[in-house]
């Protein structure tokens, strides 16, 4: 079984949809970050799930 991995490639093309500023990858927790808006973005499977309903916030201390 093969793991599926983020491309960082995509970067360049995605931004927060709440903040619209840019996001980091965040390779140990498999997490699209935008620090401007607080949240943190789940990839499963190698896709970035960018949904808000979806995002973990940040603002719990991490």
């Amino acid at each position: 079984m093969t793991e599926n991995k983020f491309d960082r490639r995509m970067l360049d093309g995605l931004v927060c949809p709440v903040s619209q500023g840019p996001l980091s990858y965040d390779a140990d927790r498999q997490e699209l970050v935008s620090k401007a808006g607080k949240i943190a973005f789940p990839i499963r499977d190698g896709i970035p799930i960018m949904l808000q309903e979806e995002a973990r916030s940040l603002e719990d201390g991490n």
